[in-house]
């Protein structure tokens, strides 16, 4: 992966990631967090990306692997195919809301 692609992918996956290594942390210990998702093996995907997440986030830019920048990629992209199916109504206590968090954006942050 060039660096021009890289510069691109870190951009976007910290503009649309609002959630800091601690606080999605400790969302992933909820049971909401843990409600939510698809469970192939006691762990949803998002779950999984959440935990992900935190790692990336905690890593030097410079030392982020080709792996990671791609799942900084698939990050990006799911945040911003979920927000467009944002159901109607307060969002606060819904699966749509706990759904994106555990992919580490919370709609409820302001910008």
């Amino acid at each position: 992966m060039d660096d021009d692609r890289k510069d691109e992918i870190y951009g976007t996956f910290y503009d649309r990631v609002n959630m800091q290594p601690k606080e999605l942390e400790e969302w992933l210990e909820t049971e909401e967090s843990k409600s939510v998702g698809d469970n192939d093996d006691g762990e949803s995907t998002g779950h999984r990306s959440g935990r992900r997440i935190v790692e990336i986030k905690r890593t030097n830019k410079d030392d982020l692997s080709d792996s990671q920048f791609e799942h900084m990629n698939k990050v990006a992209n799911y945040i911003k195919r979920h927000l467009s199916q944002r159901p109607d109504g307060d969002v606060e206590d819904t699966d749509w809301r706990y759904s994106l968090m555990n992919w580490g954006y919370d709609p409820l942050k302001g910008d």
